[in-house]
């Protein structure tokens, strides 16, 4: 529900704010008041287009503000025409306004682009009187593309009969090699091997350094009297008696570890020939498959192995997916056809009730249908919904967007609400507020009193903005605001004020009789407003 509309420097209007309520509110003002500003100011809201010629003569720039049950949305435009949106105070783009706001208000008159003449609302609407539930069909219809989205994939990522075999044969040529963690120290190993004459004379040289009668741990070992003696007479001896211990301890270790080594490459475990035909086929393979590693490698023979795997059963699974689409369209079909004759007979009732609507709306011998025509299945069934209008009698009806005025098609979708709001599942998809500019213009008598209550019928259930110049209308309103137009320091001002009792009084009074009512007049207000209540 839209709560307040804050205006600042916006065309004629200079500072105003509007808190409106739930319920019918009604703006009434005379023409050239600036009522159309205020559209202007809830357009921009919403994030409509913003142009530097609004911003009032002699400001830096204009703000708008409209508050949706505590959500704020302001915008501002500079006098060089620059824009600039907030969420909450939190600076977003226009585009993210506008989707914010996208909901929140369905505006119908002179300046609006209605949601009407769209074939998807006109369609949400006749299954909401209706009560057309989508649930079966929806289900089947996702069953359906799901199928044709797999069969799509495996066709597009089909291969012939020569793939297939070059596969088989990548996939056979390394499963032959028999790749195993032992390959990634081939290299290595196959150096060791090749050299191992010369590693052996460095090892029994290292080995009797290390280890020998005159090596490094011999030594050590020689001099732990000096150690002792030292330690009598130095406390700190001590533990460099002990670390001299570990030093030797693992000079030994080391030097058993490289003999050990040694030895391995003396008994010939791996041949060289051995290693050397290894190699070679490890390396043919990495540089064939551009793998750097072994690992690399067997990555891409899984890889390649599920391809094949996959292409080998695509064939299988094709065939049962031709299968299971075929059962999954019957299903389609029968669901589709279960909504068209429930929309078909929505849409008799519908019409039927809709007619009535326009008639007391000053539609005389308008005729409104609804088609429900035959379409290619999608996510909402397999129709096209088209409402059809004829407001001239002799005329044939046609599709209401190429024929009816913005004046008629407000009062069309007036009359649509009304049907609405009196079944209890009838709840419109689309903004919560409505705002009707001017829907009863050209319009008098019992017709304007009929566009009033209706407006309020429609508001029993969700909130209306109606901009009116008939008092009629006017005296249905629960909230009723005026605009009215000042001059002073010879600058023209627009201002807004909300009016109760006999200020009330006095505008209906101005409006059925210009400025100056007579006292019948005023009378004629009064007992308005009394019918009204």
């Amino acid at each position: 529900m839209l709560t307040s509309l804050t205006v600042r420097n916006l065309a004629v209007v200079e500072s105003a704010e509007i808190e409106f309520g739930a319920g019918l509110n009604v703006v009434t003002g005379e023409t050239g008041a600036g009522k159309s500003v205020l559209m202007g100011a809830l357009e921009l809201a919403l994030g409509g287009r913003a142009e530097a010629s609004l911003v009032r003569e002699g400001a830096r720039e204009a703000e708008v503000e409209a508050v949706f049950d505590g959500k704020a949305l302001r915008r501002t435009v500079t006098r060089e025409g620059r824009s600039r949106a907030w969420i909450d105070d939190e600076s977003v783009s226009v585009a993210e306004l506008r989707d914010s706001a996208a909901g929140l208000v369905d505006v119908y008159g002179p300046r609006a682009g209605l949601r009407l003449l769209e074939e998807t609302y006109q369609r949400e609407v006749l299954d909401a009187f209706g009560g057309v539930r989508l649930a079966a069909y929806e289900k089947a219809f996702r069953g359906l593309s799901s199928l044709k989205d797999e069969k799509a994939a495996l066709e597009a990522e089909g291969a012939g009969e020569e793939e297939l075999e070059f596969l088989r044969f990548q996939v056979g040529e390394i499963e032959e090699a028999g790749l195993s963690d032992d390959d990634e120290t081939l290299s290595e190993r196959h150096a060791a091997a090749a050299h191992a004459a010369e590693i052996a004379e460095d090892a029994v040289a290292v080995t009797e350094a290390l280890g020998g009668d005159a090596g490094a741990a011999a030594a050590l070992i020689s001099v732990r009297p000096r150690f002792a003696s030292m330690a009598r007479r130095l406390q700190a001896a001590a533990a460099w008696a002990d670390e001299a211990e570990e030093i030797v301890l693992r000079i030994q270790e080391l030097s058993r570890s490289v003999a050990d080594a040694v030895s391995g490459l003396d008994q010939g475990e791996e041949s060289l020939d051995e290693l050397d035909a290894r190699l070679s086929v490890v390396n043919k393979l990495k540089r064939k498959y551009h793998a750097d590693t072994v690992a690399a490698l067997v990555e891409t023979y899984r890889a390649k192995k599920a391809r094949l795997e996959t292409l080998e059963g695509r064939g299988a699974r094709l065939e049962k997916l031709v299968c299971d689409i075929k059962v999954a369209e019957d299903e389609v079909r029968t669901a589709a056809a279960a909504l068209t004759k429930a929309r078909r007979r929505a849409a008799t009732g519908f019409a039927k009730a809709v007619s009535a609507e326009l008639k007391g709306l000053g539609f005389l011998q308008a005729t409104f249908g609804v088609s429900v025509e035959p379409a290619e299945p999608g996510p909402a069934g397999a129709d096209r919904v088209t409402y059809v209008f004829g407001p001239n009698p002799g005329e044939p009806s046609r599709p209401l967007a190429s024929i009816a005025s913005s004046g008629e098609l407000a009062r069309v979708m007036l009359a649509i609400d009304v049907v609405a709001v009196s079944r209890a599942d009838g709840e419109l998809s689309g903004g919560r507020t409505l705002v009707f500019d001017e829907i009863d213009a050209n319009v008098g008598g019992e017709a304007g009193k009929a566009v009033g209550e209706r407006l309020r019928r429609v508001a029993a259930r969700r909130q209306v903005i109606a901009i009116t110049h008939l008092p009629q209308s006017a005296a249905c309103g629960e909230r009723h605001f005026v605009v009215s137009k000042s001059v002073s320091d010879g600058r023209t001002r627009t201002s807004v004020a909300r009016v109760e009792g006999s200020a009330r009084a006095a505008e209906i009074a101005r409006m059925l009789g210009g400025e100056n009512p007579s006292d019948v007049v005023r009378k004629h207000a009064e007992e308005l407003l009394e019918v009204s209540r």
